[in-house]
């Protein structure tokens, strides 16, 4: 029997769902709040978690990385009254199971409830018979829950020899999780070849990459291995692959299909057997979409994807990234550990770190300059552009939450302009239905099956407007 848990401040739904669940032999238990959801997690085992996304008291969504983290690290299925592809591509890439609308059907719901229960089993099995291993991870520092994941990723990746392709932000951290898939993988005793595609000289990247024979450009005195060569039965780490020259690209996707290329004068095909990772910032299917790159080559490319959070999406990582570096740094330098004042520590956490964890790094490695023989680092020993933005943002947030007026639906004639008549017309449109729904709500004293017969509407689309437009019922 397994134990489902539903997060949904819907008492009907918690009933439908409490039913289904129970129709099926399972425990169901039922939170009509996020926080209640969220310490139930923490402190009970649970198999599934159904999870609303629109809950009084926050957003589902953002909750999903903590429940996932639970000790249980049950499977989610986000409920939504509406369709959202936005919320829906962040609930799949954050780890959930399913994202369904509660307009569904029951037999909809009910196997993606089986389904996450088989693979869950599956899963237990499979890790039952598997030896467990310590992951090596030099200087990836965390355990949020958004780190957590992306060392899961690298472990899967490390137990096979696929492609891999490392995504993220500029100092994010790639090369460093490059490298943990490289030493927890059976390669690790061979070779870690990094090629750095953005400082590839163009006049001489086949040389640097093939290699070539004597003579076979002016300066080549002797004939030299290239780096796709010092790779074979190790690792290719490309580096900012989206910088690889489009000349190059055709070539080197040959070599990824084949593991066979000449070098530069030479007549002779030489073999390399490698692993390939690569890595980079941009955004490779614009690329693809401008001629920038070629799409044939992506597709090899991402076998195996392991996308890397911003460091402002793992802010629960930054006290102790910064304690681990300060004392390597005070370790470096000879100095005593530094204290830090938590106003030190909030304004890191409050600060979006654009550079991220590289900036971070550097940030901390210069206020020890800054604070070189005081014993405690306070707000004062960080550059002054960032003390101003978080002081900033403050300031803003206060200003915005007291000017916000209770009207949203009026029109501004202080410029002397009107909005478009398509955008007023939606406008008054979605003020009148959401006091119909609120007038409905009223005389109806909250009976849904009442509700649906004035309104005409189904069970399915009344619940989706009443989230649509935050309107709960009082009992």
């Amino acid at each position: 029997m397994a134990k489902i848990l539903i997060i949904d401040d819907e008492e009907m739904m918690c009933e439908t769902l409490s039913t289904l669940v129970e129709r099926k032999k399972h425990q169901a238990t039922s939170a009509m709040t996020l926080q209640e959801g969220i310490r139930l997690a923490a402190n009970e085992d649970f198999d599934v978690v159904f999870l609303d996304v629109k809950m009084p008291d926050g957003n589902g969504l953002d909750a999903l990385p903590t429940i996932e983290a639970s000790p249980s690290n049950p499977e989610v299925i986000i409920m939504t009254g509406f369709g959202d592809p936005n919320g829906a591509e962040l609930a799949i890439k954050c780890g959930a199971w399913d994202y369904v609308e509660k307009g569904f059907s029951i037999k909809e719901i009910t196997l993606s409830l089986e389904r996450a229960l088989q693979y869950r089993k599956e899963k237990k099995e499979a890790n039952e018979k598997r030896k467990p291993v310590r992951l090596k991870r030099a200087n990836i520092i965390g355990h949020s829950p958004a780190l957590n994941n992306c060392l899961d990723m690298v472990a899967q990746a490390a137990e096979s020899d696929a492609n891999v392709f490392i995504t993220g932000e500029t100092g994010t951290g790639k090369e460093l999780f490059a490298r943990a898939v490289y030493e927890n993988s059976l390669r690790s005793e061979q070779e870690f070849v990094v090629v750095d595609c953005t400082s590839l000289p163009e006049t001489l990247v086949e040389s640097l990459l093939f290699g070539h024979e004597k003579g076979s450009f002016t300066g080549a005195d002797r004939a030299q291995n290239g780096l796709i060569r010092q790779a074979h039965k190790g690792t290719l780490f490309l580096d900012e692959v989206g910088e690889l020259p489009m000349s190059l690209q055709k070539s080197f996707l040959r070599v990824l299909q084949e593991h066979r290329f000449r070098p530069v004068g030479s007549n002779k095909e030489v073999e390399s057997e490698f692993r390939l990772i690569a890595a980079t910032n941009r955004d490779l299917d614009a690329m693809v979409e401008s001629g920038e790159f070629r799409s044939d080559l992506l597709f090899r490319l991402r076998t195996f994807i392991i996308e890397l959070p911003p460091l402002r999406e793992r802010r629960d990582d930054i006290k102790e990234l910064a304690r681990y570096h300060m004392d390597k740094y005070c370790h470096q330098y000879g100095l005593d550990s530094k204290g830090f004042s938590p106003e030190f520590l909030e304004t890191l956490v409050s600060y979006p770190w654009p550079g991220n964890v590289r900036e971070l790094v550097n940030t901390l490695e210069r206020s020890l300059t800054t604070a070189r023989f005081d014993q405690t680092l306070y707000p004062k020993h960080l550059p002054s552009h960032i003390r101003v933005h978080v002081r900033r943002a403050e300031m803003e947030a206060g200003q915005a939450g007291e000017s916000k007026g209770d009207d949203q639906h009026t029109i501004s004639r202080s410029s002397g302009t009107l909005p478009k008549l398509q955008d007023y017309r939606e406008e008054i449109y979605a003020q009148a239905e959401k006091e119909y729904l609120l007038e409905l709500m009223e005389i109806t004293a909250d009976n849904i099956p009442e509700a649906c017969r004035i309104s005409g509407l189904s069970q399915s689309r009344l619940y989706a407007l009443l989230k649509k437009n935050a309107i709960s019922r009082k009992d």
